[in-house]
């Protein structure tokens, strides 16, 4: 299963904050807005997203079709095949991916220590 760039998504309390520790860790802003409260970091290959006001938890991300540069991959597992393998597995969505459709499409399971995992894919 080619799941694709892998991120953490942080809801935090200070976007100026949070933005400054990680720059701080050597991350750089590589995406995102400030008037929107959310910026995605990178240093090197990792990726830390920080959004404040968006969600309740932390969010750990996954984009299949897209590298840690945000570029598409030619080669990548759709998040419907995806979501149909882990319902294949028994798993149970808080969200779900429109099987029917193409392109941009998301889903989102909880492992079994509470924690979110978005799969969300952009192409």
């Amino acid at each position: 299963m080619k799941l694709g760039a892998f991120s953490i998504s942080l809801a935090v309390k200070d976007l100026t904050a949070s933005k400054n520790f990680y720059e701080k860790l050597g991350f750089a802003v590589f995406a995102g807005e400030m008037e929107r409260n959310y910026l995605i970091l990178k240093n090197g290959n990792a990726l830390v997203g920080l959004f404040q006001g968006m969600f309740d938890n932390n969010i750990l991300t996954f984009n299949p079709g897209w590298d840690e540069n945000a570029q598409k991959l030619d080669d990548f597992d759709d998040v419907r095949d995806i979501q149909k393998q882990l319902r294949s597995y028994g798993f149970n969505f808080i969200t779900e991916a429109d099987e029917t459709t193409t392109g941009p499409a998301s889903f989102v399971v909880v492992d079994p220590d509470g924690n979110p995992v978005l799969i969300d894919q952009h192409v």
